[in-house]
């Protein structure tokens, strides 16, 4: 790992988001050096399914050898952010280094994401950057070395990134445009970089997205701690920069990155907009089987009973039981396209369950289309779930912690098929 070398002491950091997961993990990093740490994020109290709050982040800061100062921080209220800025300020005498980490996400395709989905991650992802950076910029100028870091990808035009997600990769972007733009805007007066991982990087954001078994594929948020370590200590003109964190890492003389693995060894799951061969990065993740959430999709169908399909749902029509059914309680709908097309569902919300050819004579909760010998694949196990989304050959629209929980029967019916 990176080690601190002091260079942070008494400076002052804020970050947005940072009461856990990454924006978290930057602050410890530079509490180790003494630094002044400004918790910008929203949780004062403890959310039900995610840990931390800025007022347990600044205890873990200040335990760390830093200097804490937590602010409610909702990115999209620009008088909350004035008065976090101006609190910061009156503090700590100024404010030297802005991370916008706070970040949106949901993966759902253009008819299935709702305008409040759109507007929350363009006001929270672009926007929010916007404007906490239009803030702070006044007081970077007057650092001795004052730096932006959006946590963003490199603005990859490849459709695959945007096909399936069209709302969030434009409100990511976002991010990384205010990059592009700002960096040359104030050029020599302010360094303004990105940074990207290579790989996921385990959070509890990660495991909503994934499930709890996607973290062997991930590392820790150290890694993107380190390498944001790293952007800090160079001069003002390092600007304009789109940095992946292991490629930084390795100019910085870091040669093992087992070091950040959540399971050392384990082959990793690599992270969104980094590809330049989606098939390739899709073949990938079959290997490594990540599962996050998946998309929505068009809806196509025939009627074909005969075949690998119809042997398929033999297989997991023997496979259901009450238990089953308990565990999981939702109706999952398939519009399968190409050598045996067909609609089919599976009920595993009533009684012991059921499967049946056609459309569920009600409400399904979750609708899948994909091609018929990739559905085959999936539920035999030879295709991941991430493989098929990843590549464009899996779509879903509907409930997606139901989707989620398809996989764990998915695992279940590997030995039967």
């Amino acid at each position: 790992m990176l080690q601190n070398t002091g260079k942070l002491a008494g400076r002052t950091l804020f970050i947005t988001g940072a009461s856990r997961g990454i924006g978290k993990a930057i602050a410890l990093k530079a509490a180790k050096d003494g630094a002044n740490v400004v918790i910008a994020a929203k949780t004062a109290q403890a959310h039900p399914k995610l840990p931390g709050t800025i007022y347990t982040a600044a205890e873990e800061i200040e335990a760390a050898g830093g200097k804490a100062l937590p602010c409610v921080v909702d990115v999209r209220n620009e008088q909350q952010i004035s008065e976090a800025v101006e609190n910061a300020v009156k503090t700590f005498g100024g404010i030297d280094i802005l991370i916008n980490n706070a970040s949106a996400i949901n993966l759902t395709g253009t008819l299935d994401t709702s305008m409040k989905k759109v507007d929350l991650m363009m006001n929270i992802n672009a926007r929010g950057t916007y404007l906490t950076s239009k803030l702070c910029i006044p007081y970077l100028k007057k650092s001795k070395n004052g730096h932006i870091l959006n946590l963003s990808p490199p603005l990859n035009m490849n459709p695959i990134w945007f096909k399936n997600h069209c709302a969030y990769t434009m409100a990511k972007y976002g991010m990384s445009m205010c990059v592009l733009g700002m960096a040359e805007e104030f050029r020599g007066e302010i360094a303004i970089n990105a940074l990207w991982p290579k790989t996921a990087i385990h959070t509890a954001a990660m495991e909503m997205l994934g499930g709890s078994d996607v973290s062997r594929q991930c590392r820790k948020p150290d890694i993107m701690a380190d390498a944001a370590y790293a952007i800090f200590s160079k001069p003002k003109s390092f600007t304009g920069n789109f940095v992946i964190d292991e490629e930084l890492l390795k100019e910085n003389g870091i040669s093992d990155f087992d070091v950040y693995a959540v399971d050392p060894g384990h082959p990793l799951l690599p992270d969104f907009f980094l590809d330049e061969e989606p098939e390739e990065l899709a073949k990938k993740m079959q290997d490594y089987g990540a599962t996050p959430k998946f998309q929505s999709g068009k809806e196509q169908a025939s009627a074909v009973t005969e075949g690998p399909v119809a042997e398929t749902f033999k297989a997991i029509e023997g496979a259901l039981s009450a238990d089953v059914v308990k565990s999981t309680g939702g109706i999952y709908q398939f519009e399968l396209s190409g050598d045996h097309p067909g609609t089919w569902y599976i009920d595993l919300k009533n009684e012991s369950g059921s499967i049946g050819h056609g459309s569920f004579p009600g409400k399904a909760d979750v609708l899948m289309n994909m091609n018929s010998d990739d559905f085959v694949k999936m539920f035999a196990g030879q295709m991941k779930p991430t493989m098929a989304f990843m590549s464009g050959k899996l779509k879903i629209k509907g409930d997606m912690s139901l989707a989620i929980k398809l996989e764990k029967l998915m695992t279940q019916l590997k030995a039967k098929l």
